[in-house]
């Protein structure tokens, strides 16, 4: 069975002139946190004197956030600052609400904030200033982290390090929400999974300008943290995907035939060794050992390191192929034009 269509509820005339900013917000269970937060945003925007839009994203919240939304929504003023409130049919994670939030964004710059409060709003306009002088992202970096507790500070710290080595994007805080982006390039790429916390990795892959700056962070006022141990268990997983990712997205044979070269080279190790215990030339070093191939296991490992090797090549030519196949069905690029100059 088909669903239904999403349902567009207009509560006044839509603005005149397009929103040059929109702020996204994607909202999983923080009812006591959306009221201070939206007014914070507000008078942010406000202060920038810009049309503006804010975009509530429910991804299916168990509490009365939803509720709390539609009462933030009944009460905004009109003016250049429209609101938003978009529902999930159901939980499909923070990357996944992002995406919605961005696909429905229609300002020129977009800048996701947590709902919980701990990103500040204030934050807002040196984000857009820094975004003006000629970069496409700009990622805030919580340099003085407000968290309770150890387990929260140091596995973060130690994936930024992984993660701006592996991808080449060198930045103190890949897992900030507050960011700011163009929207020209944010809408070059579709988001799935937990990609959310890599956005400017595949924006730099594609020629984004990324920086960053401090941005101020603080405690949570009210409810408890969504993130919990096994993010741990899905960063280190993310560190893997990162890698190919950012060097081999579309060339994969590369990234497994050098795996496949390092079964190679292993496979030739193991050779070595089966012949020298074969025929006793460990005496050569001073080692009396003397045992033929069955003697040992030496030939089992041989034959998993040739089936790796084996594997390492199907899978670099089947992800050259789906890759491909990627890109000629969506007709894509494995390029972006920046721009294009006539005489």
């Amino acid at each position: 069975m088909t669903p239904d269509p999403p349902r567009t509820v207009l509560s006044r005339r839509e603005p005149e002139e397009r929103p040059e900013i929109s702020v996204v917000v994607p909202v999983f269970d923080e009812e006591d946190n959306l009221h201070l937060l939206d007014s914070e945003i507000r008078s942010v925007l406000r202060s920038l004197g810009r049309p503006a839009e804010i975009i509530y994203v429910d991804d299916c919240s168990e509490d009365r956030s939803l509720a709390v939304l539609e009462e933030i929504l009944a009460t905004a003023e009109s003016g250049p600052i429209r609101t938003r409130v978009v529902k999930l049919r159901r939980n499909f994670g923070q990357t996944a609400a992002m995406a919605a939030g961005f696909d429905l964004a229609r300002g020129d710059v977009i800048l996701p904030l947590d709902a919980d409060g701990q990103n500040n709003p204030a934050d807002i306009p040196r984000l857009i200033e820094t975004l003006g002088r000629g970069f496409d992202v700009v990622s805030g970096w919580r340099r003085r982290r407000r968290d309770a507790t150890v387990m929260r500070k140091l596995p973060s710290r130690v994936a930024n390090r992984l993660i701006s080595r592996l991808s080449g994007v060198h930045l103190h805080d890949h897992g900030c929400t507050l960011k700011a982006y163009r929207s020209v390039v944010l809408k070059e790429i579709s988001l799935y999974g937990e990609m959310h916390r890599f956005i400017p990795v595949y924006l730099a892959r594609r020629g984004a300008r990324v920086t960053e700056i401090e941005v101020d962070h603080r405690p949570r006022r009210f409810g408890v943290s969504k993130y919990g141990g096994r993010r741990i268990f899905r960063v280190l997983l993310d560190l893997v995907l990162i890698r190919f990712v950012s060097r081999f997205y579309t060339r994969p044979m590369q990234f497994f035939g050098q795996i496949a070269f390092v079964f190679f080279l292993a496979t030739l190790v193991v050779g070595f060794l089966m012949v020298a215990f074969k025929f006793g030339w460990l005496r050569l070093i001073g080692i009396d050992y003397q045992a033929s191939f069955v003697q040992t296991p030496l030939p089992a490992v041989a034959a998993a390191f040739i089936i790796g090797l084996i594997n390492s090549l199907f899978f670099g030519v089947l992800g050259e192929i789906l890759i491909r196949v990627d890109y000629e069905s969506r007709g894509l690029k494995p390029y972006a034009v920046e721009a294009i100059t006539e005489s």
